[in-house]
């Protein structure tokens, strides 16, 4: 398997891990989202950063409102992400905002959003390793997001996964960002020294 280009070993793994997560049950993703939250509230690293970066999810990944929510009620402004293939765009959320169908059927703030640049972003995955590694859903997004966030500032990169997404190395190639933080149901990763 690991003769393969690191293009066809993502997809492999990505696949394979899809699998492993839609198998997780409904109620048991619905409180590891709970989990999650309480744990990304607690680092301190996160505490006063604002504005933080979040996506709206889909398919089987790890619900991030809960988490967005919570950091709402304590005075951290909170944006979505906005798809504007090949890039993304960072948009202010509060519950109960109209949001419209974008690009490949994510629910996202309109254009009338006001525009922010994230300090911290909240970033879904498939896989991840204790590095920092990730692979997501193939198009580079939020790899691109990072890299034109850190030409303005440093961000917190905090990934939102379930433990049993963990493999022991993700292949990483020169475009990949690693993440600073992965958090799942069970535990908080530190992956750099700070």
């Amino acid at each position: 398997m690991t003769s393969l280009p690191p293009p066809e070993l993502k997809e492999r793994l990505r696949q394979e891990s899809f699998a492993r997560r839609d198998a997780l049950e409904k109620q048991f993703r619905e409180e590891a989202a709970q989990r999650i939250a309480a744990q990304a509230l607690d680092c301190p690293d996160f505490k006063d950063v604002t504005p933080v970066g979040g996506y709206w999810p889909i398919r089987s990944e790890v619900d991030p409102r809960p988490l967005m929510e919570a950091l709402l009620d304590r005075g951290q402004d909170v944006a979505l992400s906005q798809i504007l293939h090949p890039h993304l765009s960072w948009r202010l959320w509060q519950p109960g905002d109209m949001l419209i169908k974008g690009g490949f059927g994510v629910r996202e703030p309109g254009p009338d959003a006001p525009e922010v640049f994230p300090k911290a972003l909240l970033v879904p995955l498939v896989v991840f390793d204790r590095r920092g590694g990730r692979i997501g859903y193939g198009k580079g997004h939020f790899d691109r997001a990072i890299a034109a966030l850190e030409e303005k500032h440093s961000v917190l990169t905090i990934g939102l996964a379930y433990a049993v997404q963990e493999i022991d190395e993700v292949p990483v190639e020169p475009h990949d960002r690693l993440l600073d933080i992965v958090i799942t149901e069970a535990e908080l990763i530190r992956t750099k020294s700070a």
